[in-house]
Protein backbone atom coordinates (compact mmCIF):
# COMPACT_ATOMS: atom_id res chain seq x y z
CA UNK A 1 0.00 0.00 0.00
CA UNK A 2 1.99 2.96 -1.08
CA UNK A 3 -0.52 5.08 0.14
CA UNK A 4 0.73 5.04 3.89
CA UNK A 5 4.22 6.29 2.00
CA UNK A 6 2.29 9.11 0.58
CA UNK A 7 1.02 10.03 4.17
CA UNK A 8 4.09 9.59 5.59
CA UNK A 9 5.82 12.31 3.09
CA UNK A 10 2.63 14.48 3.66
CA UNK A 11 3.38 14.43 7.06
CA UNK A 12 7.13 15.31 6.51
CA UNK A 13 5.74 18.67 4.52
CA UNK A 14 3.58 19.72 7.10
CA UNK A 15 6.44 19.47 10.13
CA UNK A 16 8.63 21.11 7.59
CA UNK A 17 6.34 23.93 6.87
CA UNK A 18 5.02 23.95 10.85
CA UNK A 19 9.04 24.56 11.72
CA UNK A 20 8.98 27.28 9.39
CA UNK A 21 6.43 29.10 9.67
CA UNK A 22 5.66 28.18 13.50
CA UNK A 23 2.09 26.86 13.63
CA UNK A 24 1.62 24.77 16.34
CA UNK A 25 -1.89 22.64 14.72
CA UNK A 26 -3.45 21.88 11.16
CA UNK A 27 -6.79 21.86 11.32
CA UNK A 28 -7.73 21.49 7.40
CA UNK A 29 -5.37 20.17 4.45
CA UNK A 30 -6.22 19.79 0.89
CA UNK A 31 -4.69 17.76 -1.64
CA UNK A 32 -4.87 17.70 -5.01
CA UNK A 33 -4.90 14.23 -6.85
CA UNK A 34 -4.72 13.90 -10.59
CA UNK A 35 -7.22 11.19 -12.07
CA UNK A 36 -4.04 9.50 -13.61
CA UNK A 37 -2.26 9.46 -10.16
CA UNK A 38 -2.58 5.77 -9.05
CA UNK A 39 -3.56 6.54 -5.75
CA UNK A 40 -6.62 5.35 -4.08
CA UNK A 41 -8.05 7.73 -2.40
CA UNK A 42 -10.11 5.98 0.46
CA UNK A 43 -6.36 4.19 1.45
CA UNK A 44 -5.13 7.24 1.66
CA UNK A 45 -7.28 8.86 3.50
CA UNK A 46 -7.32 6.06 6.34
CA UNK A 47 -3.00 6.27 6.04
CA UNK A 48 -3.77 10.04 6.84
CA UNK A 49 -5.32 9.36 9.74
CA UNK A 50 -2.62 7.02 11.03
CA UNK A 51 0.34 8.53 9.97
CA UNK A 52 -0.48 12.03 11.45
CA UNK A 53 -0.40 10.51 15.11
CA UNK A 54 1.18 12.98 17.06
CA UNK A 55 1.65 15.49 13.95
CA UNK A 56 0.38 19.16 13.89
CA UNK A 57 -2.37 17.56 12.00
CA UNK A 58 -3.11 14.97 14.16
CA UNK A 59 -7.15 15.68 13.45
CA UNK A 60 -7.32 17.70 10.56
CA UNK A 61 -9.74 17.60 8.12
CA UNK A 62 -8.08 16.30 4.91
CA UNK A 63 -9.67 17.59 1.50
CA UNK A 64 -9.35 15.68 -1.78
CA UNK A 65 -9.60 17.80 -4.57
CA UNK A 66 -9.75 15.87 -8.42
CA UNK A 67 -7.94 16.77 -11.07
CA UNK A 68 -8.62 16.05 -14.72
CA UNK A 69 -6.52 13.56 -16.71
CA UNK A 70 -5.08 15.92 -19.30
CA UNK A 71 -3.82 15.23 -23.11
CA UNK A 72 -2.61 17.40 -26.04
CA UNK A 73 -3.81 16.03 -29.17
CA UNK A 74 -1.34 15.86 -32.06
CA UNK A 75 -4.76 15.36 -34.47
CA UNK A 76 -6.71 18.30 -33.89
CA UNK A 77 -4.27 20.39 -31.94
CA UNK A 78 -6.97 20.25 -28.84
CA UNK A 79 -6.01 20.38 -25.27
CA UNK A 80 -8.58 18.08 -24.03
CA UNK A 81 -9.76 16.35 -20.56
CA UNK A 82 -9.22 12.61 -20.75
CA UNK A 83 -11.61 9.54 -19.43
CA UNK A 84 -9.02 7.56 -19.04
CA UNK A 85 -5.16 7.26 -19.99
CA UNK A 86 -6.05 5.44 -22.62
CA UNK A 87 -8.40 7.03 -24.25
CA UNK A 88 -9.48 8.50 -27.00
CA UNK A 89 -9.65 12.13 -27.88
CA UNK A 90 -12.62 13.54 -27.34
CA UNK A 91 -13.30 15.79 -29.56
CA UNK A 92 -12.09 13.72 -32.97
CA UNK A 93 -11.04 10.58 -31.84
CA UNK A 94 -7.39 10.72 -32.15
CA UNK A 95 -4.78 8.03 -30.54
CA UNK A 96 -1.83 10.49 -30.67
CA UNK A 97 -1.80 12.26 -27.17
CA UNK A 98 0.47 13.65 -25.52
CA UNK A 99 -0.43 13.71 -21.60
CA UNK A 100 -0.53 16.95 -20.16
CA UNK A 101 -2.11 16.80 -16.39
CA UNK A 102 -3.91 13.76 -14.44
CA UNK A 103 -0.47 12.42 -12.62
CA UNK A 104 0.15 15.05 -9.87
CA UNK A 105 -0.52 14.73 -6.54
CA UNK A 106 0.34 17.86 -4.48
CA UNK A 107 -0.60 19.66 -0.65
CA UNK A 108 -2.96 22.68 -2.18
CA UNK A 109 -2.97 24.82 1.10
CA UNK A 110 -3.28 24.06 4.86
CA UNK A 111 -5.43 25.94 7.06
CA UNK A 112 -3.70 25.92 10.21
CA UNK A 113 -3.74 27.53 14.02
Amino acid sequence: MHELSLARAIREIVEDEARARGFRRVLRLRLEIGAFAAVEKSALAFAFEAAMRGSPAEGAELEIIDLPGRAHCYDCGEEVELAGRLAPCPRCGGERLRPTGGDEMRVKDMEVA
